[in-house]
């Protein structure tokens, strides 16, 4: 298994006032650890999308913090994302890779199948998200995950996989332990009560505590 798990934090799916959440995000950055930011404004046009990029990417580019936008390589490509991230529904991983070219990351949602995961992997993508591992109310979650899918990939499979799905500071440990190698966080972070920080304080906090138990 691999030694650590990382935190990847997930945009809330309106961002109504990019100034206010880019202060939010930055209080989060500084807190702990976090690998990456995903951008995911499903649905929202085009302009609000780059705007999101543009305002967001300073502030996690200057954390040493990957930028992902979720479901558009076309956009991510043409924004200079650090990668994308497609759903099974989403454009291809082939097309994504094109689109993004060799250097920039591919991630490939995967639900609670290994198959999907595996045909991900030796297409080449960077990631395979598995997920939902517990209930979310960020999105319509169509799969429901259990922690053994991430113990058995990293037993088999040398790609990352990533946990997401109602992930929080109370649960994480169990993902971490279990073999995520990146815990995707949402709601757990940006609607915690005490704020930003004190989740990424908390969920670092519970990481850790999963990761002694491998």
């Amino acid at each position: 298994m691999t030694a650590d798990c990382r935190l990847y934090l997930i945009t809330p799916p309106r961002l109504d006032d990019l100034a206010a959440f880019g202060r939010d995000l930055a209080a989060a950055l500084d807190a702990g650890d976090v690998a990456a930011l995903q951008i995911r404004l499903k649905d929202a046009p085009d302009a609000v999308i780059a705007a999101a990029v543009d305002a967001l990417t300073p502030i996690a580019h200057g954390r040493d913090v990957a930028v992902i936008l979720n479901d558009r390589p076309d956009l991510a490509a043409r924004l200079g994302c650090d990668g994308v991230h497609v759903g099974q529904s989403d454009a291809s991983y082939a097309e994504a890779r094109r689109l993004m070219g060799r250097d920039k990351m591919v991630g490939v949602t995967c639900h609670d199948s290994r198959h999907l995961a595996m045909e991900a992997a030796e297409a080449g993508a960077d990631y395979v998200a598995f997920g939902a591992f517990f209930p979310t109310t960020t999105k319509d979650a169509p799969t429901r995950a259990e922690p053994e899918i991430l113990t058995i990939w990293q037993e088999t499979m040398e790609v990352p996989c990533v946990a997401i799905g109602g992930i929080t500071a109370d649960n994480a440990a169990i993902v971490a332990r279990a073999g995520a190698d990146f815990a995707a966080v949402s709601a757990g972070v940006w609607a915690h009560p005490d704020g930003p920080a004190t989740a990424v304080k908390a969920l670092n906090a519970a990481i850790a505590e999963g990761l002694a138990g491998r």
